[in-house]
């Protein structure tokens, strides 16, 4: 290994030494090729991480230290094969760090990834990302391997692109079967279905209601995007320059719809899955349907949930519920407001979806109360774009020659174990420039927090799903309280009003319960059953030992995008941005297993928890 010093190394005073990355490289790829196992990973420092994006692990993992390194190495070297490692831009240097991009290659595919390089003793990593973003002799039809489309030339047996895609959809499920079934047909399971479209795996998406994007049409009127449009782009077919910066949900659902379409997806509308049973011996899948009410079969390979993290309602039983006079339902079938004027409303509840029905019910003249039972992260919207999200996903960030695709991957880069500490002081300037807000927030009696070590949204996100607001507007109603603020659990309702734990009683003539959802699993349960549920395990989460994520330290998000304890079943889903680049991963999961490669699975998940 080259030792780096205060002095330009020279070879006959003309060629200067390599940068750090390249010199880590250059020792990286010989101990490899070496299978050296034990110099390979003396190039990581004490501290380090490697995520692993399936390059190397066929999963989503993360190693820590030299030791994990030598771990992952020892299990997957001989298989994978790397070399080629290459810088695709020059390296950067800065406060000590060198952050490099580079490509490499494997046995069975080509990956891209991002390092960070310390000096200790010498160049060493300190974070360490791998991807693969294609695999050999299975590249998308892209680029100079676009399809021609029209067929030049006199042919008598000319079938055209109309009669092809007709002829496709009428076989579907009666003379050919998806090797990919996947349950859900919200953007995640859009932007799988494409994915796979374009890798040519035969699959299907379903879903319950008439149209793609219905899941955000018939959600309440005031729903829109609170992340920005460069962090919510689809895969291929990014949003035009004159999108809106946060979009409302019915325009949003309108370009789910044209995605579908204009991606080939194949998908069913106005279908349902009632039940789903696997048969090892056979490998396959058995899935009871009913589309538009008649009952079909699929025997598909693999089946995908993706129903939403955000999908599965979570719905509280109070004593009283039964007997309440007034209306009562969950966020996501809340209609809107329009009905509600001059109704006094209770939303249970104190995160997004309650804040934007309390701001939407105030506008129509409803007198509405939150119930806030537990303190709630609040960012306000435009701080968060400028300072969280500003050097990634922004014009700004365009204008630095971030693109959306390098964003993810620097994204991706940091380890979540570390994460927290590059989103503290990030949140810490977020407090200091909105200190009036939320001295105004806390003197009306809301409870505010950062996250239990004050790392803010994102690591809440990740860690629970939960637990926060992006202020678009509402919250400067609890400020002023034009929205009321009621604190505490609630203990039962009676006939005509909700009543908490403290004896106060809040008349009602309805009743929103802004609840947030449940795991993610629970879709398992209620389609294959309770045992297949326990066996994959809680989903989502990192193990953070944080409230509602409980440890021990997972390094990844449980069960997402990655293959599960229970075989051939697989989660996917999350935001946008989430959909977007984990769909790749998993597309090549599963592609690789139609085309026949072996993908033995490195750390398959384990199972810490049930739900």
């Amino acid at each position: 290994m080259t030792q780096l010093d205060d002095r330009p190394v020279t070879t006959a005073d003309t060629t200067p030494a390599p940068d750090p990355a390249t010199a880590w490289f250059a020792a990286f790829e010989d101990a490899l090729a070496a299978r050296d196992i034990d110099r390979a990973s003396g190039l990581f420092a004490a501290t380090s991480f490697w995520r692993d994006l399936i390059a190397f692990s066929w999963n989503l993992t993360t190693v820590e230290n030299p030791d994990g390194v030598a771990d992952l190495l020892a299990a997957t070297l001989d298989r994978v094969d790397p070399s080629g490692f290459r810088l695709t831009e020059p390296a950067a240097t800065a406060d000590g760090v060198t952050t490099a991009w580079f490509e490499f290659e494997t046995a069975v595919g080509r990956g891209r990834g991002l390092v960070r390089i310390v000096d200790e003793d010498g160049p060493k990593a300190w974070t360490f990302l791998t991807t693969l973003f294609e695999l050999k002799g299975h590249e998308e039809p892209k680029g100079v391997r676009r399809p021609m489309g029209a067929e030049h030339g006199a042919n008598k047996e000319r079938v055209t692109w109309l009669e092809k895609r007709q002829a496709e959809d009428a076989a579907l499920g009666v003379d050919t079967q998806p090797y990919v079934l996947v349950v859900g047909g919200g953007q995640g399971g859009i932007a799988l279905g494409a994915r796979l479209r374009q890798l040519g795996v035969p699959a299907l998406v379903i879903d319950k209601h008439p149209r793609p994007g219905d899941q955000w049409r018939n959600r309440y009127k005031s729903l829109c995007l609170h992340d920005p449009v460069w962090y919510d782009h689809l895969p291929y077919l990014k949003f035009p320059d004159n999108w809106p910066v946060f979009a409302p949900k019915d325009k949003v659902g309108d370009w789910l719809e044209f995605y579908t379409r204009v991606m080939e997806v194949p998908y069913w509308s106005n279908t349902v899955a009632t039940n789903a049973s696997y048969d090892e011996d056979a490998g396959e899948w058995t899935v009871h349907l009913q589309r538009e009410g008649k009952p079909l079969v699929l025997k598909p390979t693999h089946l995908v949930m993706a129903t939403g993290m955000s999908g599965k309602a979570n719905i509280p039983s109070y004593p009283g519920a039964d007997v309440f006079q007034g209306e009562q339902h969950h966020s996501s079938q809340h209609p809107g407001p329009d009905a509600y004027a001059g109704k006094k409303v209770v939303v249970v509840g104190s995160n997004n979806s309650a804040f934007d029905i309390c701001g939407a019910l105030w506008e129509h003249g409803a007198d509405v109360t939150m119930v806030q039972r537990s303190s709630t992260h609040i960012v306000k919207s435009d701080t968060l774009m400028d300072i969280g999200l500003g050097d990634l996903y922004s014009e700004r960030a365009l204008e630095n020659g971030v693109t959306t695709e390098k964003a993810d991957l620097i994204f991706a880069s940091l380890p979540y174990k570390i994460m927290h500490e590059f989103q503290i002081p990030l949140y810490d300037q977020m407090r200091e420039r909105d200190k009036d807000f939320y001295d105004r927030m806390e003197a009306a009696g809301f409870d505010l927090d950062w996250g239990d070590d004050g790392s803010g949204l994102f690591m809440k996100y990740l860690r629970r799903g939960s637990g926060y607001y992006i202020d678009v507007g509402a919250a400067e109603l609890v400020a002023n309280r034009d929205v009321k603020l009621a604190k505490g659990q609630v203990d039962h309702l009676t006939e005509t009003s909700v009543v908490l734990a403290d004896g106060t009683e809040l008349p009602a003539d309805l009743v929103v319960y802004a609840t947030g959802y449940g795991s993610m699993n629970g879709w398992a349960a209620d389609l294959i059953n309770q045992e297949v549920a326990d066996k994959v395990g809680k989903v989502w989460g990192l193990g953070s030992d944080t409230t509602k994520d409980p440890g021990p330290w997972e390094g990844e998000q449980r069960n997402m995008w990655k293959p599960t304890q229970q075989e051939n079943l697989w989660f996917h889903g999350g935001n946008l941005h989430q959909s977007r680049h984990y769909s790749l991963y998993l597309a090549l999961q599963l592609k690789a297993r139609h085309a026949g490669i072996d993908t033995p699975v490195h750390r398959l998940q384990e199972v810490h928890h049930l739900g």
